[in-house]
């Protein structure tokens, strides 16, 4: 399956969870009922016969209809701030972007060199701090809010081959938008339990009341209540269970083709099966988040396992594998257990030198299915070349993506102009909207920026995204008002500016508002055919500046997606800009529209037999306005030099 298939089995999986849920509710509304009529009676013929028990059955399913529903809501509505809240609650710790703590900047730079070559921002990272067990997991509603939390005891007992494993088995989950699902299954299943809470509540204030008359009834209600509740997580694990299981292997095989080797994911498994703390956990929260982790935190029995079983999971990897080796591993682990430290040097770690970046006058020869399969997809090549890019970027830079006073002055800097004019211009708007002495840095990373690669640009700015998410929302709208006011200081938009808006936009404003930033599409390719034209003609004028070489790359991406519609090529006279009228609608569409979409961008951008880095920046920045992440570098037919 590639991205857009998988987007639609989680849009099914998102339906078969509603209707497990339905049926859930049912059966223990069912319970509550039946627990009513025995304990109080309900219907006796004292009590008003058949029309009692009707109005009984009628209040009590209301009620327990209710309870369940605004619990569910209330749970949902604590998580509306996406990962992090969930993370946080967990007991995450947040990882500083210039920690010195060898164990967790190793963590940093691995999940910073996936989020790179997968095309994604760079999640928020937390660590369990109180965690001895080998566990992980990713929380959020969409990339752009992600969070990824491991447990000391991974950091710990992992090596770095078998830590990249890991968090690239968690990237799969927040690429298959398998995050979503989880937070909505969180916020269900907490309704689902509810009752329990309850009745364990009612049990232990009912010690008070002594012999009293109604006290007998009331222990009733809460033990029937507390039985339901037993009922209610048995349904919560039966669901886990339907929901979680096969995406595991999903994101095990998905680890394996991103980090170019089975050695590490599978040896995380081993060491989880091997070593005494396994991948359990002591959070009393355990229950609630069992359905998103790495491994088995609670201990499941094999009917409601939300993972297969750890061998299963190995011999996948390994079909060789067999479970003497693994007494064998843990016979060796229990005397001398494992430090992933002391198994780098030891391995000799030393990461492959990344291939060199092509040169800023490259051009690419790329096809539409090649790049529908770059598409929340990424191979091993993405991954060393994210290296490259990362080690391009000079060590001042790096360092300025993680201080919180230098974030804003790099990204100005970024959008400055070549000294002149404009840029004269640009610093007097940001000398009016923040003080000088950020313009001044503004300028001094504007000269140190000059002469950066142009492919290394949006993934510095891609870098310095969590640090601005973290942003006071007032302070961050300045900050926003400021940029707005650099790029049109000259009075028009070049594709650079548009595009760091554009990400801008996804990438951090969606943060703030997690739970309603995006929402999986539903509509038909059809329903949008305007926007797609909008689409399609902004594309082709900005990437051809002689009229005709646009309008074919026009007619070869509409032919491509619609071959029955006759739209003559009309560029929009406001340009780029136009754009920003089509992307609600186009987001809207259901996956497999998308995929055929981006396939007709494809072919517009490469109909003259070639793609520019700045062609390529576009089409990435539209597919991060899709929700569709597009891996850094395209996968190239072939390469030239123009």
């Amino acid at each position: 399956m590639n991205f857009f298939e998988r987007q639609d089995v989680a849009r099914r999986q998102s339906k078969r969870l509603m209707v497990l849920f339905a049926l859930a509710v049912l059966l223990i509304v069912g319970a509550v009922d039946l627990v009513l009529l025995v304990v109080l009676g309900l219907g006796r013929e004292e009590d008003g016969g058949g029309g009692s028990l009707l109005a009984g059955l009628v209040v009590s399913t209301v009620m327990t209809l209710a309870v369940i529903g605004c619990a569910t809501l209330f749970r949902i509505a604590s998580l509306r701030k996406g990962g992090s809240a969930v993370a946080s609650e967990f007991g995450g710790t947040p990882v500083p972007e210039n920690t010195t703590d060898f164990n967790l900047r190793r963590l940093r730079n691995v999940v910073e060199e996936i989020a790179i070559a997968s095309g994604v921002q760079v999640p928020q990272i937390y660590v369990l701090e109180d965690e001895a067990g080998i566990n992980a997991f990713a929380a959020g509603y969409s990339p752009s809010d992600a969070a990824v939390a491991v447990t000391r005891g991974a950091l710990t007992r992992l090596n770095r081959d078998e830590l990249q494993g890991v968090i690239a088995h968690e990237f799969s989950h927040i690429l298959n938008g398998d995050m979503r699902l989880n937070i909505r299954l969180m916020g269900l299943l907490f309704g689902i339990l509810v009752l329990a809470i309850i009745g364990r509540k009612i049990l232990e204030n009912a010690g008070g009341r002594g012999r009293s008359k109604d006290a007998g009834a009331i222990l009733g209600v809460a033990l029937g209540l507390l039985v339901i509740g037993y009922l209610g997580q048995f349904c919560a694990r039966w669901i886990k269970a339907g929901i979680s299981r096969q995406r595991e292997y999903l994101a095990d095989a998905s680890a394996v083709q991103f980090t170019r080797q089975s050695t590490g994911i599978a040896g995380a498994l081993k060491k989880i099966a091997g070593l005494s703390e396994g991948s359990r956990l002591g959070s009393s929260e355990k229950e609630e988040v069992a359905h998103m982790l790495f491994g088995d935190g609670v201990g499941y029995s094999a009917m409601m396992a939300t993972h297969p079983p750890l061998l299963e999971r190995i011999k996948a990897l390994e079909p060789n594998f067999r479970s003497d080796h693994l007494r064998d591993l843990s016979a060796r682990w229990s005397a001398h257990p494992p430090i992933g430290l002391d198994e780098d040097t030891a391995l000799g770690f030393n990461a492959s030198t990344p291939p060199p970046l092509p040169g800023e006058q490259v051009e690419v020869t790329v096809t539409p299915p090649n790049v529908v399969a770059q598409v929340g997809a990424p191979q091993s090549d993405d991954y060393r070349r994210a290296g490259a890019i990362n080690d391009a970027i000079p060590e001042v830079l790096q360092r300025a993506v993680r201080d919180h006073e230098e974030v804003m002055p790099l990204l100005f800097g970024l959008l400055h102009a070549p000294a002149g004019r404009v840029r004269d211009r640009q610093q007097y708007e940001l000398t009016a909207r923040q003080d000088k002495r950020i313009a001044q840095q503004s300028l001094d990373y504007a000269d140190r920026l000059e002469g950066l690669h142009p492919l290394l640009r949006l993934p510095l700015a891609s870098l310095a995204f969590p640090l601005l998410r973290r942003r006071p929302r007032s302070e961050l709208q300045q900050f926003l008002d400021t940029v707005y006011a650099l790029v049109h200081a000259d009075g028009q938009v070049s594709l650079f500016e548009y595009c760091l808006g554009r990400l801008l936009h996804t990438q951090v404003l969606e943060a703030l508002d997690p739970s309603r930033a995006w929402v999986p599409g539903r509509k038909r390719l059809a329903d949008a055919t305007a926007a797609v034209i909008t689409l399609l003609t902004a594309l082709a004028k900005a990437g051809h500046d002689n009229p005709a070489d646009a309008q074919r790359a026009y007619n070869a991406g509409l032919l491509r997606v619609f071959p029955r519609v006759n739209a003559p090529y009309a560029p929009p006279t406001q340009g780029i800009d136009a754009l920003e009228s089509v992307w609600p609608v186009l987001d809207a569409i259901e996956p497999t529209g998308k995929e055929l979409l981006l396939e007709g961008l494809v072919a517009a951008i490469s109909s003259d037999g070639r793609v520019t880095v700045a062609e390529a920046e576009l089409l990435r920045t539209i597919c991060a306005s899709l929700h569709c992440p597009l891996p850094p570098m395209l996968e190239q037919v072939e390469s030239r030099l123009s």
